[in-house]
């Protein structure tokens, strides 16, 4: 594939959730705005379902989307009634089992009721806008790679899958005559695209975009180096790890950035799902860590994201438990009032965080940061399939009772056990998934992991 030298792409997502936003927040560097769309230039992103002069009828359909999924997330809680409302949205969007390996390109009911909106007009206005002005267009989000599709884009269309597996409608109607090229996070996803009748030619295993300021140069990796290399001691407290498995470290990290002093104490981040449900683990945890936190050998980070509403119940559960004095010490609120600002502040915390808690969300391509990854219950089948993606690098463990994190926690940390599982993410998860993109998109390069997991 041979390209002219492009210096800007379009970054084009979805204001639903995290997973899709999060996905693209790497690239914004490379984005362009549109002339017929006046989005800020400081953050060339395009959100579908929400950017300025969107049609009305366009706006209702997105948000009747987004309200029913995040109402029924919210939901799951909920005894009898909400684990069998949960249950039929989560049919819907199943994920079909891998084996046998089988032709699954049928389309399902959900993608022909996708592609009757489109045909009405459902997405036209965005690329018609677009189409002022084409560039290569990446997207987080199937819908709009079929509306660039279906409604005559004029450049290239690039869709960005944001799980480690996924469901068929991720694909359009007639994959063998689409002109959608994807981004694979993993070797399993560009399997399953092959299964649902994408040509192979069309796929290339990028991994997921990690932010650039959590990797550094892309040759050495050096920020995510230092990083990792400070971690290290407060996972292994003992040196258990750090004894058996010196010969790995030193020649996977690198000497110079091994046994480097922590200038933190032990940081335990909890990040709540864009939905907002699971916020009361994170009270949970500090309830049960207090004495630790109390006696300064923990910082907790709440992380409420862009919610308000999960930002308000924790500060109000910090004035219930007369703990507000201690924000900003060892407890923290990380909120901002937009996705932008919260993903930037989001991975400026990761440098000097020590352990991820959160469901296996999108957030689970992290682990290739060298964080391990305790994980909340998962919320719907793609997390299930992230649930075992993890385990199969050994990179997350499954919560134990948060109500005793303060003993089974700790005793993880004697082991070295969290050590070696962020040790296996930073080997074996893709960390480069940003640069692989850009080379592709903007330079025409085939741009892939050479040495991808079987999942």
């Amino acid at each position: 594939m041979e390209k002219s030298s492009q210096k800007k792409a379009y970054i084009l997502t979805v204001d639903m959730g995290y997973g899709h936003q999060r996905a693209v927040y790497p690239l914004y560097d490379i984005g362009a705005v549109p002339p017929q769309i006046p989005i800020d230039p400081k953050y060339p992103v395009i959100s579908a379902n929400v950017y300025p002069g969107i049609p009305k009828v366009d706006r209702i359909r997105w948000e009747g989307g987004r309200n029913i999924y995040e109402t029924i997330s919210r939901m799951k809680k909920l005894p009898v009634v909400g684990k069998y409302v949960f249950g039929i949205l989560d049919y819907l969007q199943r994920i079909e089992p891998f084996y046998p390996r089988r032709d699954l390109s049928a389309p399902t009911a959900q993608l022909k009721q996708i592609y009757r909106m489109i045909h009405r007009g459902w997405g036209k206005d965005l690329i018609e806008k677009l189409n002022h002005k084409p560039l290569p267009l990446i997207t987080s989000f199937f819908n709009t790679a079929f509306f660039a599709e279906e409604h005559g884009y004029k450049e290239d269309i690039y869709c960005l899958c944001t799980d480690t597996d996924i469901a068929r409608a991720w694909v359009p109607l007639e994959p063998k005559k689409s002109r959608i090229i994807y981004f694979a996070p993993s070797k399993r996803v560009k399997d399953r695209l092959m299964l649902y009748g994408v040509s192979p030619e069309k796929i290339y295993v990028t991994g997921f975009p990690l932010p650039k300021e959590n990797i550094g140069d892309k040759k050495n990796n050096k920020t995510l180096r230092e990083t990792l290399g400070c971690r290290i001691a407060h996972l292994d407290p003992h040196g258990i790890y750090q004894q058996k498995y010196s010969g790995l470290i030193d020649n996977y990290l690198g000497k110079q950035f091994c046994r480097v002093d922590q200038k933190h104490v032990l940081t335990i981040a909890f990040a709540v799902g864009g939905a907002g449900a699971q916020r009361d683990i994170g009270i949970t945890i500090l309830q049960s860590l207090r004495g630790y936190i109390d006696s300064g050998q923990v910082r907790l980070i709440l992380v409420a994201g862009s919610r308000p509403d999960v930002y308000k119940y924790y500060q109000q559960e910090m004035v219930r438990l007369g703990l507000e004095k201690e924000c900003g010490r060892c407890i923290e609120i990380l909120y901002a009032d937009n996705k932008a600002e919260y993903f930037r502040k989001f991975n400026e915390m990761l440098k000097t965080t020590d352990i991820l808690w959160t469901k296996p969300s999108e957030l689970s391509f992290y682990a290739g940061l060298g964080l391990p990854i305790i994980m909340a219950p998962t919320v719907g089948s793609q997390e299930d399939f992230n649930k075992a993606w993890l385990h199969s690098i050994g990179a997350g463990f499954e919560q134990e009772d948060p109500r005793y994190t303060d003993q089974w926690l700790f005793d993880w940390l004697s082991s070295g056990w969290l050590a070696q599982a962020a040790m296996e993410g930073f080997l074996d998860a893709p960390q480069n998934g940003a640069y692989h993109i850009e080379n592709i998109v903007l330079r025409g390069k085939r741009s892939e992991i050479s040495d991808t997991q079987l999942m």
